[in-house]
């Protein structure tokens, strides 16, 4: 497989130095990615980086993940218009070894194989450098004119921010090129990946390669990825969306990329999936033949909620999605954990009843109507129920004076009750 070629077909290319493909055909390359290790789970804005990573080692050669637990310390200024929080030393270790668990899922870190992942920190180099030796052994390469020169430093500058530049923010670009150099010498590696906005830090690192030891090193961005409405990748109105079932359950993780536009969905199954073109294309006719089908936003979301998560939390999310439309949900329903059954049920009218009334035994009609004001009226809620209109649990009432105790309790406190076809409503028993 040719790197370039399989990322060009893909869309995954922005920038590509010359005599990047000429040094991938000649030999097995060691290539690093930079990961910004600010919290304990990555999020789907850095999957595409990761995704270069899983396509790097497909071809044949070796990716190193690197956290960057001193360039974290920082705060990088590409692109931000202020500065971040700064992490203290064991957030950062932490944080490194759930981001470490992540990336075994697309990346092979274990086997005996010559282009076998490996994690580093920068961290661990950064550490022991005084701030002495720092100015005097990497400073002295990079004139203060080639730093000012690069866009990240230049809009920071031009007065589009109003805080300016901190000289903190401002020497990011010498950590990272120095990251580079370190694993240049120390791993033999000859290549920096990472986005568009990456690349005046990136080719700071090449130069301090070419200026120190000589080197050649080279570099290669993707785009960042945009939504066909303009708006932001990977944010949802409740915030980022997280590789961590903790942070987004992997039912919305699945919703996620179920409901992405049409363009998007084209544009995303290149970059998120391995996929071979051939299974695009045909997604893509299929799709035009039928969009009301969804078969590419279906199988994107299959594919990387499966590679995310599992197979079973994929089928699990698919079981899941399916309550709202399925007369057959009943089953489902009992068997779904809480974080899913409140997600699907997000924003339906929620009451509390008592939990005491419920372990004692409660009147259907009673609990529907003084317990939680459901039906204004028992005449209405009997009324509907004659026509079959009423259900619990997704089941159909036939009698509205049964008795509803704890074993009807789905996750041991809360109770679906239906009026008509969309309108739902959780009772929750505390």
């Amino acid at each position: 497989m040719n790197f370039i070629e399989e990322l060009t077909w893909r869309g995954m290319i922005h920038t590509v130095m010359p005599g990047t493909e000429e040094q991938l055909s000649k030999e097995m390359t060691t290539a690093y990615l930079g990961i910004d290790p600010t919290a304990d789970s990555l999020h789907i804005g850095h999957l595409v980086g990761v995704m270069m990573l899983k396509h790097f080692q497909r071809a044949g050669h070796k990716p190193i993940a690197l956290v960057g637990g001193a360039t974290g310390m920082i705060g990088d200024p590409s692109m931000k218009s202020q500065e971040r929080k700064l992490l203290d030393e064991e957030t950062l270790r932490h944080n490194q070894e759930a981001i470490k668990k992540q990336l075994a899922k697309f990346l092979d870190f274990d086997s005996d194989a010559p282009n076998a992942a490996e994690l580093v920190n920068n961290y661990d180099w950064m550490k022991p450098f005084s701030f002495l030796d720092f100015i005097r052994d990497v400073g002295k390469h990079i004139t203060v004119n080639y730093m000012m020169a690069k866009d990240s430093v230049k809009k920071r500058l031009s007065g589009e921010s109003q805080q300016g530049m901190s000289f903190t923010e401002f020497s990011y670009q010498l950590v990272q090129g120095y990251d580079f150099l370190t694993l240049y010498k120390e791993k033999n590696c000859k290549l920096q990946l990472g986005g568009s906005d990456q690349w005046g830090n990136i080719t700071t690192g090449t130069e301090l390669i070419r200026r120190t030891v000589g080197g050649e090193a080279y570099a290669l961005t993707c785009p960042l990825i945009t939504k066909a409405d303009g708006t932001k990748f990977g944010k949802t109105e409740s915030g980022n969306v997280w590789l961590d079932p903790r942070y987004t359950s992997p039912y919305k993780f699945y919703q996620f990329w179920l409901n992405v536009a049409d363009d998007d969905a084209e544009k995303y199954i290149k970059i998120f999936t391995e996929l071979s073109r051939e299974e695009i294309d045909e997604l893509v006719a299929l799709q035009a033949q039928d969009p009301g089908q969804r078969p590419l936003q279906k199988r994107l979301a299959k594919e990387i909620t499966t590679m995310v998560h599992s197979a079973e939390e994929y089928e699990a999310a698919v079981e899941a999605s399916q309550i709202l439309f399925s007369n057959k949900a009943s089953e489902t329903l009992h068997k779904i954990d809480e974080d899913t059954l409140l997600a699907v049920f997000e924003g339906v009218p929620q009451f509390e009843v008592a939990l005491a009334d419920i372990e004692a035994g409660v009147k259907l009609v009673d609990l529907l109507t003084e317990k939680a004001a459901v039906f204004p009226s028992k005449g209405e809620l009997r009324k509907l129920a004659q026509g079959g209109g009423v259900s619990v649990n997704k089941e159909k009432v036939t009698d509205v004076n049964m008795t509803v105790d704890t074993q009807m309790l789905l996750n041991g406190k809360y109770i679906l009750a239906q009026k008509g076809k969309k309108n739902y409503y959780l009772l929750i028993a505390k």
